[in-house]
């Protein structure tokens, strides 16, 4: 599967970035997908290149740029237990410094880019993200409703701006919880929020999760989370993309 690096323009700066895209010299339905909090590494370059053999062309930006170029921080190969404190203790301070008023102005770079692509198909786009990234998934729909079809977010905080994000998402949505996150009478408040703006969404605990599952290279994963994510996701753009 081709990939390549990239510099995205953005208002401050030069984001770094790759995708993933099928070697078929056709155009392919855009997908922008967000990194969890740890970034860019070699399980997000993993995924990406699952999806773009489905028929996609996979943008995965260092939302983090800001702070310097992939990688941001240095990772482990494997985030157990005895990393994950000292990794948060460096991931936490790059979560809080990126608000949503620099998420929504890095959307908008990140989708002119993507759109303009001459490997992407013209029209709407999806969105998908993992941990902060779901939520940046989300906030990404509500800024952008006529440019972005699906979003998708996988154990991700998406009711931390409140009900009102909802309120702008035309955006086909699936919201895959972690079972160590949410409780199922928070799932019904949340859904409630979803159904009142009008979201045509699907929204469901994943069985037997906790936080991170669908990667790979923590002590959080669980094959079977990260199966029915795809069993999820897959269709959805399916459903809401130009075929791949």
């Amino acid at each position: 599967m081709p990939t390549t690096t990239l510099q995205i323009p953005t208002a401050d700066g030069l984001a770094d970035a790759f995708a993933a895209f099928p070697d078929s010299g056709r155009r392919h339905p855009g997908v922008l997908m967000y990194p969890d909090g740890f970034g860019i590494r070699p399980v997000l370059r993993d995924m990406a290149a699952e999806l773009a053999g489905h028929g996609y062309y996979v943008l995965v930006p260092n939302v983090f740029y800001r702070h310097g170029p992939t990688p941001v921080i240095e990772l482990p190969d494997y985030i157990g237990e005895e990393a994950r404190f000292g990794v948060m203790a460096q991931v936490m301070p790059l979560i809080g410094a990126h608000t949503a008023e620099r998420v929504r102005s890095d959307a908008a770079a990140y989708l002119a880019f993507l759109n303009g692509r001459p490997e992407v198909d013209d029209g709407p786009v999806a969105v998908t993200g993992y941990c902060i990234g779901g939520l940046l998934a989300m906030r990404t729909a509500a800024a952008h409703p006529d440019k972005v079809a699906a979003v998708a977010a996988f154990h991700a905080p998406v009711g931390a701006d409140g009900p009102g994000l909802f309120s702008t998402i035309t955006a086909q949505a699936h919201l895959g919880h972690a079972e160590g996150d949410i409780t199922p009478e928070e799932l019904g408040e949340l859904n409630r929020s979803l159904d009142a703006a009008g979201v045509g969404f699907t929204s469901e605990i994943y069985p037997g999760t906790v936080h991170g599952f669908t990667m790979s290279d923590t002590d959080a994963f669980s094959a079977s989370g990260l199966r029915r994510h795809w069993d999820r996701l897959l269709p959805l753009l399916e459903r809401s993309l130009p075929a791949g």
